[in-house]
């Protein structure tokens, strides 16, 4: 029970989504106890959209705000560049192809070295991923069962973007397109916050 309202928990209620990959989490934000239930002003919108956005991905206030930024001189739109760079980051994607049970474990299998990228290993979460390269459990990674096991039992979540091979490695087939990331935010909301507080 302990576990269960652990400040990441509790951060999933009060957001309205569920940041800490537990299946229950969202069954917490009961109507009326999500900040997104209660009447906010515009400028009160724009951040609980930034800030959710931030803990779905689990970074700090420094890195989005440099991601912003980056995003913002690209050739594309601010708001889906800046999503696309968050769902390029090794850690996501090591979430997504299925060999971690949430962000934040992915993030310490990355740490751990327990991952490699064009079968060399990268031990740094926020490392941008490209079209093309292939993510693999290391030989170390591979003697633990539970990554093993999360691969497995992941196998049937699919994203257009990813390819998933038996043998614990997956590719990003091509760049995510905002369309098919799974991130429910209004990305034109915090452009529009940071337009007006950078």
């Amino acid at each position: 029970m302990a576990k269960m309202m652990d400040p990441r928990f509790k951060q999933s209620r009060r957001l309205g989504l569920n940041v800490c990959g537990h299946p229950k989490a969202m069954k917490r934000a009961h109507k009326g106890t999500a900040r997104s239930d209660k009447k906010l002003t515009e400028y009160g919108k724009q951040l609980l959209e930034k800030q959710r956005l931030r803990a779905y991905y689990g970074v700090l206030e420094k890195q989005f705000v440099n991601l912003f930024k980056e995003a913002k001189k690209s050739k594309e739109q601010t708001g889906p560049a800046l999503v696309q760079f968050l769902e390029r980051r090794l850690d996501n994607l090591v979430y997504r192809m299925g060999f971690a049970s949430s962000i934040r474990q992915a993030r310490q299998m990355v740490t751990h070295g327990h991952v490699t990228v064009n079968g060399g290993k990268v031990n740094i979460p926020s490392y941008r991923c490209n079209a093309g390269d292939e993510i693999a459990l290391s030989p170390r990674g591979r003697k633990a069962e539970l990554f093993k096991e999360n691969f497995e039992t992941n196998f049937v979540t699919s994203y257009p973007y990813i390819s998933k091979d038996k043998d614990f490695k997956a590719t990003l087939v091509t760049l995510p397109n905002r369309e098919d990331i799974p991130v429910e935010i209004e990305d034109q909301l915090i452009v529009e916050f940071y337009s007006k507080n950078m």
